[in-house]
């Protein structure tokens, strides 16, 4: 229920937006009365209620005058009505996303799984992202011809149905660069497509191979090596590991792009999302992540936090394994369902494509952010501490993640040994 008076902080205001709200109360004496005579809300009162509409509330008004013209209360019902109506249409973005909102997706297996046709085409739609990749890949080709290069190899690796065998040639045609281009796909599916593409369009620069990017032997080594294998949480769809793979056909001066990527956290307050893992009566769901586009939740802090980080090429084939600590700092009182996972990655010479929130790529749809669950939600107050730990296990077959709180209150690790979630290898 609205009430005459709001919290004095946006942020207590906008805990709300993470609750189940089904109806708003706004009784008539939170209404202001205009110079000409009409009932309206307040600057904060108006823009929270056009926030409440994002999440398809009812609105109730209540105590409106009685025993006189109905036009009187017409003015409350009028007002309300104007302001539903004066929301923005919704972007081509938005009207995307939509049917997503706050639906728990398992996340893609593409190293383990053959991806279907309408994945791909998805995915190929995204107006910004190889558009950044394009500009990447012609600022990388220009640094090699400078440095003398002649005949450059480029190898696309995981090149789906051709979006990056397209940018390349794109960038190279741009640059003047005599470029041969080796399109590694293991998918039979994807392989016709991109077979098909190089007669119909043309591609005699392009050789497609049907092999796994990591098992394959190629006849030379590669200037530069292209790929999108990143997940919702950067490393989660395997890129590390396919990476590793195919560096070994690098040259010592090659390049990878992405270069680098970095996954994030924050804690999220998201009781719809919580309550759908809860349904299927299970430990399993609680130990898994979802790829989720969050839509009724709240952020209880504004930090969002580095959690791991791999660059390439990783000559020294370090470990991909890895451990944080993170630490957050509760804004206001919340109760935390879980954490929200993002990435940040760097293209070339600061390219970039981004699901952070602090350095969103707008107008990118490929990735929505990822939801670890916590099995028991953690009650925390304003300035309190949640400390969090995250790992990053492997062995020969595959990938998982583990985590845990730790403070306010010690809880169990999540996932230990991969047993509810993995990505296979």
């Amino acid at each position: 229920e609205f009430s005459a008076g709001l919290p004095e902080t946006d942020q207590e205001l906008m805990r709300w937006l993470g609750e189940p709200v089904r109806s708003v109360i706004i009784p008539s004496d939170a209404f202001l009365t205009n110079k000409q005579g009409f009932p309206v809300l307040s600057k904060r009162h108006k823009a929270f209620l056009m926030q409440l509409f994002r999440n398809k509330v009812q609105v109730i008004l209540q105590g409106l005058p009685e025993n006189v013209k109905e036009t009187e209360t017409e003015k409350y019902l009028h007002y309300v009505a104007r302001l539903f109506q004066s929301r923005p249409a919704p972007t081509a973005q938005e009207t995307f996303e939509q049917p997503y909102h706050d639906y728990l997706q398992a996340p893609l297996q593409p190293l383990q799984d053959n991806l279907e046709s309408q994945t791909y085409e998805t995915f190929e739609k995204d107006p910004v992202k190889y558009v950044q990749y394009e500009e990447a890949i012609h600022r990388c080709l220009q640094d090699k011809l400078a440095a003398g290069k002649k005949q450059l190899v480029a190898m696309v690796v995981g090149a789906g149905r051709g979006p990056l065998v397209v940018a390349v040639r794109s960038a190279a045609v741009r640059a003047g660069a005599d470029v041969k281009i080796w399109a590694v796909e293991k998918n039979p599916n994807a392989v016709v497509t991109l077979r098909h593409r190089c007669v119909v369009e043309d591609w005699r620069n392009v050789e497609v191979i049907e092999k796994d990017m990591r098992f394959w032997d190629a006849p030379r080594k590669a200037d530069l090596i292209v790929s999108e294998l990143l997940g919702s949480f950067a490393d989660n769809e395997l890129s590390p590991e396919c990476l590793d793979g195919a560096q070994r056909f690098l040259e010592p001066d090659g390049a990878c792009i992405p270069s680098k990527y970095t996954s994030f956290l924050t804690p999220v307050t998201t009781h719809k999302l919580w309550n759908d893992v809860k349904n299927y009566n299970d430990l399993a769901h609680f130990e898994t992540a979802y790829v989720v586009k969050f839509h009724q939740a709240f952020y209880p802090t504004s930090q969002i936090e580095k959690c791991f980080e791999f660059s390439h090429p990783n000559w020294e084939l370090t470990s991909n394994d890895r451990y944080a600590q993170i630490e957050f700092t509760s804004e206001v009182d919340a109760l935390v369902h879980g954490f929200a996972g993002y990435f940040h990655c760097e293209l070339y010479a600061g390219l970039s494509v981004s699901i952070n929130p602090e350095s969103y790529s707008e107008g990118m749809f490929s990735w929505f952010p990822i939801y670890f669950p916590l099995r028991t939600p953690v009650n925390l107050k304003s300035g309190q501490k949640l400390t969090s730990h995250w790992w990053r296990c492997s062995n020969d077959r595959k990938v998982w993640y583990e985590w845990a709180v730790t403070a306010p209150t010690p809880q169990p690790i999540h996932n230990p040994g991969g047993r509810s979630y993995s990505v296979g290898k």
